[in-house]
C-alpha cells in the first residue's frame, strides 16, 4: 500500500539527574563532594533512505520514544548519555510541526539526517556547587525534560521525469514499456491509485527515474478526484511528459484536455509550469488518430516538443526516452532548501513577562511560566540545600515580590506545576 502522509509523535529522552555524594575513603580525611553529572537524553533523528518510497510503516507505529540519560554516580562519575533513536523515512520527505504548521525540514538526499526532538541535558552533580562558604553542598540538578512533538511526514517522490495527463491516456502502459515496472493496467478510469516508479536504462549507459502519477482531472487542484492527493509529487520532477489521448472514439478533445491539465498544474504550483515539458500524443495505433494528431498540432505552438507514440506497438518510445534524457541533461536542478528570510526587519518589543501569577482560590496562588517551570523540574528537592537554592532563585526572578503584590500572605499556598509549598 502506498502511503505518503502520516502524523507521528516523538519524545526525546530526559537528561539524567546529577548526584549528591561525598567521598568516604581511607586516607582522604577532608573528603568533599563527589556527585557526578547526569548523562544527556536520547535524540529523535529522522534519516532519509533512498531505498524506501512509502510511509506505510508508520501506519502501525505512531509513537517513538528515546531513552533517558543515566543518572550521575558517586566518585564523580558521569552518567552515560542515551543513544539516539533513528527513524528511517524515504528521500523526499517533508517534515511539518503539527501544532504550528511550519516546515521543520526537507530530507531530499540519501542518509540526510534531521533532529526533530533534542534530548534533555543532564543535571549537574554537587561537585559543581562547592565553594569556600559551602564546602559540602547538598545541591544537585535534575536532568532537563525531553521534548515531545507532534509532526507530520509528507512524502513527495523524487523522480527525474513525471508522467501527467487525464486518466486512461496510457501513462501506466508507457511506464511498463519503458521500464521494468509492472503497474496495474486496465480499461477503466483511475486504474492507478498510487504513484509508480520505474528506472529507464538507455543503450548509451544513461538512466533516469520516471514516475507515473495517478490521473488528474479538471478541478484536481481544488480536491476533485484523486489528483489533489498526488499533485505534491509533481513538485520534485525536473521534466514533465504530458500524455494526450489521440483516440478519436473517446469523446474528448485533445487540445482542451491539454489545457485543462496545464491549468490544474498551475493552480497547484506555478513553478511546475516552468519545467521542461514534452508533449506525448498516445494511442497512434488506433485508426483515425493520425488525423486527430494533425488537428492537435495546428492548435499548439510550433516550438513545443511533440513525440507521438504507440506503447502497444512500441512505436516512438525509444526516441522519446532518448530525447527525454537529452532534455534532462540540460534541465536545471530543483533546490529543496527550506526558505528563510535573510533580511529581517528588527522591531523593538518590550520583554515578555517570564511568569504569571493567578489567584486560584482564597489563600491559594498558581505561578506559571516556562522558565520557572523548567527551574522546578531541574531542582532536586530531596535536600535542604536544593530547596534553599530554589527559593533564592524564585526571589531573584521577582516572584516573591510579585506574590506579595498579588496579595499573598504568610501561610498561603503557592503551586508551580504539581509542587505546592507554603509562602513565608
Amino acid at each position: 500500500m502506498f502511503v505518503d502522509n502520516v502524523k507521528i509523535t516523538v519524545r526525546s529522552g530526559k537528561g539524567g539527574d546529577g548526584a549528591v555524594a561525598f567521598r568516604h575513603e581511607k586516607y582522604v580525611p577532608l573528603g568533599g563532594p563527589s556527585g557526578g553529572d547526569g548523562g544527556r537524553g536520547g535524540d529523535i533523528i529522522l534519516k532519509a533512505n533512498e531505498g524506501m518510497n512509502t510511509l506505510m510503516d508508520f501506519r502501525y507505529k505512531r509513537i517513538f520514544k528515546a531513552q533517558p540519560g543515566q543518572n550521575g554516580q558517586i566518585k564523580s562519575m558521569y552518567g552515560h548519555k542515551a543513544d539516539p533513536v533513528y527513524i528511517v523515512v524515504p528521500t523526499g520527505t517533508s517534515v511539518y510541526d503539527v501544532d504550528t504548521g511550519k516546515l521543520v525540514g526537507d530530507l531530499t538526499e540519501n542518509n540526510q539526517e534531521l533532529v526533530v526532538a533534542k534530548g534533555g541535558n543532564g543535571g549537574r552533580g554537587n561537585i559543581h556547587f562547592a565553594s569556600s562558604k559551602n564546602q559540602a553542598p547538598e545541591i544537585a540538578e535534575n536532568g532537563e525534560p525531553g521534548q515531545e512533538k507532534h509532526i507530520k511526514l509528507e512524502l513527495k517522490l523524487i523522480a527525474d521525469v513525471g508522467l501527467v495527463g487525464f486518466p486512461s491516456v496510457g501513462k501506466s502502459t508507457l511506464l511498463s514499456v519503458a521500464t521494468s515496472a509492472k503497474p496495474k493496467i486496465a480499461a477503466y478510469h483511475f486504474t492507478t491509485l498510487s504513484p509508480n516508479l520505474g528506472m529507464v536504462k538507455l543503450d548509451n549507459g544513461q538512466d533516469f527515474v520516471i514516475a507515473d502519477l495517478p490521473g488528474l482531472i479538471e478541478g484536481a487542484s481544488n480536491g476533485v478526484g484523486l489528483g489533489i492527493q498526488f499533485l505534491r509529487h509533481v513538485e520534485r520532477t525536473r521534466v514533465l511528459l504530458h500524455l494526450v489521448d489521440m483516440d478519436p472514439n473517446n469523446g474528448r478533445e485533445p487540445y482542451e484536455d491539454y489545457l485543462a491539465i496545464r491549468k490544474e498544474l498551475g493552480n497547484y504550483d506555478k513553478n511546475v509550469l516552468k519545467r521542461p515539458e514534452i508533449i506525448v500524443p498516445t494511442k497512434l495505433d488506433i485508426p483515425g488518430s493520425e488525423e486527430r494528431l494533425a488537428e492537435f498540432k495546428e492548435k499548439l505552438a510550433t516550438d513545443v516538443d511533440i513525440f507521438p507514440i504507440s506503447s502497444i506497438q512500441h512505436t516512438g518510445v525509444k526516441d522519446l526516452m532518448n530525447h527525454t534524457s537529452e532534455v534532462l541533461s540540460k534541465a536545471e536542478p530543483i533546490h529543496f532548501d527550506v526558505q528563510s528570510n535573510d533580511s529581517q526587519e528588527y522591531n523593538f518589543e518590550p520583554k515578555a513577562k517570564q511568569f504569571t501569577i493567578e489567584k486560584d482560590a482564597e489563600h491559594s496562588f498558581v505561578v506559571k511560566g516556562q522558565k520557572v517551570e523548567t527551574l522546578l523540574q531541574r531542582t532536586n528537592l530531596d535536600h535542604q540545600d536544593g530547596i534553599m537554592r530554589f527559593a533564592r532563585q524564585l526571589k531573584s526572578m521577582g516572584i516573591e515580590d510579585a506574590l506579595i503584590n498579588a496579595g499573598a500572605e504568610s501561610g498561603d499556598s503557592v503551586t508551580i506545576l504539581d509542587f505546592t509549598f507554603e509562602f513565608i
